[in-house]
């Protein structure tokens, strides 16, 4: 029988295949059968089997504001608490709508949260106010002790948590902190007041870059003019109020 009469047989099919077709025949049983999916999920199967189109990203979703050390708790607590040493008042929006609680989390998450450059040996003694922290425990840990010792101590005083205290009551608490009026033996209350307030501060006025001072308004409150280039086009001119940059707006678009 001729070569070219001969009927093909399934060897002689598989020659024929594509390179194309076999990836994603392949990769229908292979992806779902041993390996869950992952090479199903790479590979399109037919046309009318291929997975619809993702949703596009809802416009004005901030996705830096979420969560990289604290827990769902403590992230209220220090929510509630900075927006209390920083509200929200005439001059303009507080800690809370700044996002300054999302800048305390990702510090912490960060090397400044590890104490990455600082010197942590020992030995350890107690130091001056003016020399500052002295311990071996870490920001993180001294943030993570101070947050839980607030709401024992609201519970104490009151019998509710810290975020559900009235305004006035979580005043009382972060002064009887800021005077060291809490037995805490672990750390310094007051020290912790301390870090918890000048944290906060920060949080208001560092760059949004950070995930706080939401959409450069902690600026404004301020007529601060952020990260500008340069001033050449005013250096000769009287005061001349200019609006906030970002380091975002120095970035180069294609």
């Amino acid at each position: 029988m001729d070569e070219q009469e001969r009927p093909k047989t399934n060897d002689d099919q598989a020659k024929g295949m594509s390179r194309r077709q076999f990836l994603i025949k392949s990769g229908y049983t292979v992806g779902g059968a041993v390996l869950g999916g992952v090479l199903g999920y790479l590979l399109p199967r037919r046309q009318e089997e291929a997975a619809p189109p993702a949703a596009p990203a809802a416009e004005g979703n901030d996705y830096g504001q979420a969560l990289m050390f604290f827990t769902q708790e403590q992230f209220s607590i220090a929510q509630a608490a900075t927006e209390r040493i920083f509200p929200t008042d005439e001059n303009g929006p507080g800690a809370k709508e700044l996002g300054v609680a999302y800048f305390l989390d990702h510090q912490l998450a960060s090397e400044w949260g590890f104490n990455a450059r600082d010197y942590m040996q020992g030995p350890f003694f107690v130091g001056e106010k003016v020399q500052g922290y002295q311990g071996r425990l870490k920001r993180r840990d001294i943030f993570q002790i101070g947050l839980r010792e607030m709401q024992n101590y609201s519970q104490s005083q009151y019998g509710k948590a810290f975020v559900n205290l009235t305004e006035e009551e979580q005043d009382a608490v972060l002064t009887a902190f800021q005077n060291d009026e809490v037995p805490v033996t672990t750390i310094s209350a007051s020290g912790f007041f301390s870090m918890l307030r000048s944290s906060t501060l920060e949080g208001v006025y560092s760059d949004p870059l950070y995930g706080g001072n939401k959409n450069m308004a902690g600026w404004a409150m301020r007529n601060y003019p952020g990260s500008q280039m340069s001033y050449t086009q005013i250096m000769d001119k009287e005061f001349t109020k200019v609006p906030p940059r970002s380091l975002k707006d120095h970035v180069a678009h294609s």
